[in-house]
């Protein structure tokens, strides 16, 4: 029996990256898992590298920006396995520009992919994680915390998600409902194309974090993943899980 056997999951932004770590991870502990991604190409391949060790696991092609759908996502999701035990709102995009370049297109971006998912997804899911008892793990970013340059768009966004995990984790602990967050720092594809096109600046960035490397999507990153979905966690909730080496230490 794995930690999160039978265990209903959903992560947006699941065909890559941090997100196939996760969903990869939960998988090997017994979850069903959909993966919510607009790539059907990427999507289709890590659907059947999940039905490997979880045959009921499935892809879902979706726009997370096309709002009115959102609701849609959950609902399928229901009907087709009768309940929901976790929603994992990883999915974001963006674009880094100095704050005087930043757009309302820039902005409209990051929270349409980013924030407005993850609040219209968390809402949906409600009344079902309240039946189950369930879990829900958003993202937060030390872009937001620190503040980083170039992050503007992308910062506000993920501080938004913080405070509205903050706010979900006080209004609904009373149902049962854990509310968590992980700041993640892991060597994804973009990552990996960075330290190809930036090599010397890779390092110097890989050199700060006190543990010296970037995060496993699947072993560092998925694990966390899975003990915030795991009865282990259930007495945490509005926290933010740093998740990156060391490099950010809340005080």
């Amino acid at each position: 029996m794995g930690k999160l056997e039978n265990k209903v999951v959903i992560i947006t932004g699941g065909a890559g990256g941090i997100g196939s770590g996760m969903a990869k991870a939960m998988v090997k502990e017994g979850a069903i898992v959909t993966i919510v991604d607009l790539n059907e190409e990427t999507g289709k391949v890590m659907e059947k590298e999940l039905q490997q060790y979880s045959p009921e696991s499935m892809f879902m092609q979706a726009n997370l920006m096309d709002r009115d759908n959102l609701g849609n996502i959950v609902e399928t999701v229901v009907k087709k396995y009768g309940k929901l035990d976790v929603l994992v709102n990883n999915a974001h995009a963006s674009k880094q520009k100095p704050l005087m370049e930043t757009t309302q297109e820039d902005i409209d971006l990051s929270f349409g992919t980013g924030f407005y998912p993850t609040f219209y997804l968390m809402q949906a899911a409600f009344p079902y994680l309240k039946e189950s008892q369930g879990n829900i793990i958003n993202f937060a970013s030390g872009a937001g915390l620190k503040g980083d340059p170039t992050q503007g768009a992308y910062a506000a966004a993920k501080e938004a998600i913080r405070g509205i995990s903050r706010v979900a984790a006080n209004e609904w602990g009373q149902f049962g409902i854990n509310v968590n967050m992980i700041s993640p720092i892991a060597y994804s594809p973009g990552v990996e194309a960075w330290s190809k096109a930036q090599p010397e600046y890779y390092e110097a960035v890989k050199n700060k974090i006190p543990l010296g490397r970037f995060g496993d999507v699947e072993q560092d990153i998925g694990r966390v993943a899975v003990f915030l979905a795991s009865e282990d966690s259930q007495y945490i909730t509005g926290q933010t899980i740093m998740t990156d080496g060391g490099s950010i230490m809340l005080r």
